[in-house]
């Protein structure tokens, strides 16, 4: 669960600063609230260390606009993951497969 934590927050950071122009790890005040709402999320999981993947959950638990808002973050920042965070990315993928549900 951390490193899915860490996981999305680099997703977040990498999609602020390529869309929004954000300086360094500073977040704008949108995607502070996307990061924030995202650890609520996971804190509040009900499968706990066996998550799947969000995309593969068969409870969806983000708001529609939400869900919206981290997908956009995803598509941008899923394609740049492997080279700006190639462990993290791996992980992401590594859990995707072992804990389908």
């Amino acid at each position: 669960m951390a490193r899915e934590k860490r996981t999305v927050e680099a997703m977040i950071r990498m999609f602020c600063a390529g869309q929004h122009r954000s300086a360094g790890e500073v977040l704008c005040d949108d995607c502070e609230a996307l990061r924030a709402y995202a650890m609520k999320r996971l804190d509040a999981c009900t499968f706990g260390a066996d998550k799947p993947k969000c995309s593969a959950c068969p409870v969806h638990c983000y708001k529609p606009a939400m869900r919206e808002k981290i997908r956009a973050v995803m598509k941008y920042a899923g394609p740049r993951m492997i080279v700006r965070h190639p462990v993290l990315a791996v992980g992401h993928v590594v859990d995707g497969v072992l804990h389908r549900p």
